[in-house]
């Protein structure tokens, strides 16, 4: 039986005592080595929400690599003043960034093909025998942006399984699970209503006891990490669970699952997939909470980019 090991955001103890098993650049480190991040997101309809992933992971790594639609780069190359840590790649390049970097986090903003929807449990909405022949070029060039997210996906897992894959948002929507297999213990960070999406298991109604086992059993059985997103995160890999506590009504708010997305994703490239996901949910809940400290439940997005950062300082 897994022992399943709570966290509460105020607990100060055990909190450091994971912190301490982080990756710390050496202080004789060299550019590039404490990690590069590719963020692949945004679409026509959602255009801060792979940016704020992209912008938050910034602050933990050496280079964010940021690639969206061709409007959303253009967005980007004009924050620069702002987002000063990246680098915009056209989706064209993603073969050549994606074998360069760490960590892929990819699906922040993406859309899913509303008018496809597949039945629960096969998240995927497109022929699979189309996959094959379609080359980069071909999938970036789709007007349809749900079929587009599907193909990439796919496309990008398998021809480089062996890299540290976090699919968050529209990829989990359109992805299939059985994809999880193809890689490298990647990492999921769904909230329910894409758990059940994915998996076709809707957990909504369960106690947080029974969410926990089925977390369990599916992290098991497709090799992965999940981050179940909810009042109580429910992080596991398998062998190991976490429930992660704390955080207030200020969390509720659109954007701060991408900033979890791109935590998780920037951690990742030096530490271990279960640890990124830990932390990661950790940091953006004791944030949260010295926020509301201050300013009640009226904080927003750019707070907690700024929070975030001071409050990873204070427990190195």
């Amino acid at each position: 039986m897994i022992k399943i090991k709570t966290i509460n955001s105020t607990d100060t103890q055990k909190i450091k005592a994971i912190f301490s098993k982080l990756y710390v650049p050496p202080v004789n480190s060299h550019k590039g080595q404490n990690g590069k991040l590719l963020v692949i997101g945004g679409s026509s309809l959602f255009h801060s929400a792979s940016i704020w992933a992209a912008e938050i992971a910034s602050f933990f790594v050496d280079m964010v690599h940021y690639s969206s639609t061709s409007e959303n780069n253009k967005i980007m190359l004009e924050l620069k003043k702002k987002f000063q840590n990246g680098i915009v790649v056209s989706r064209s390049q993603l073969d050549s960034y994606v074998a360069e970097d760490d960590t892929i986090l990819i699906g922040p903003g993406m859309i899913r093909n509303s008018s496809k929807l597949p039945p629960k449990g096969r998240a995927g909405a497109v022929q699979s025998a189309k996959l094959q022949k379609y080359d980069l070029n071909k999938i970036i060039s789709l007007s349809d942006e749900g079929e587009m997210t599907y193909q990439l996906v796919n496309y990008l897992i398998t021809k480089f399984p062996k890299k540290q894959w976090v699919f968050d948002a529209g990829a989990l929507q359109m992805m299939e699970k059985e994809w999880l297999l193809k890689l490298r213990q990647p990492i999921i960070t769904p909230h329910q209503q894409e758990f059940d999406r994915l998996f076709g298991l809707d957990i909504s109604e369960m106690t947080l006891d029974e969410k926990v086992k089925i977390v369990e059993q599916m992290a098991l059985k497709y090799k992965t990490v999940i981050l179940l997103k909810a009042i109580a995160d429910i992080i596991s890999d398998g062998k190991e669970t976490y429930v992660v506590q704390g955080g207030n009504s200020g969390l509720t708010k659109g954007g701060t699952g991408d900033l979890l997305a791109g935590l998780v994703g920037a951690i990742s490239t030096k530490n271990s997939p279960l640890l990124s996901a830990i932390s990661g949910s950790l940091l953006l809940k004791i944030s949260s909470d010295r926020l509301f400290s201050k300013q009640k439940y009226w904080y927003n997005i750019n707070n907690l980019i700024e929070t975030v950062p001071q409050v990873r300082a204070e427990l190195n």
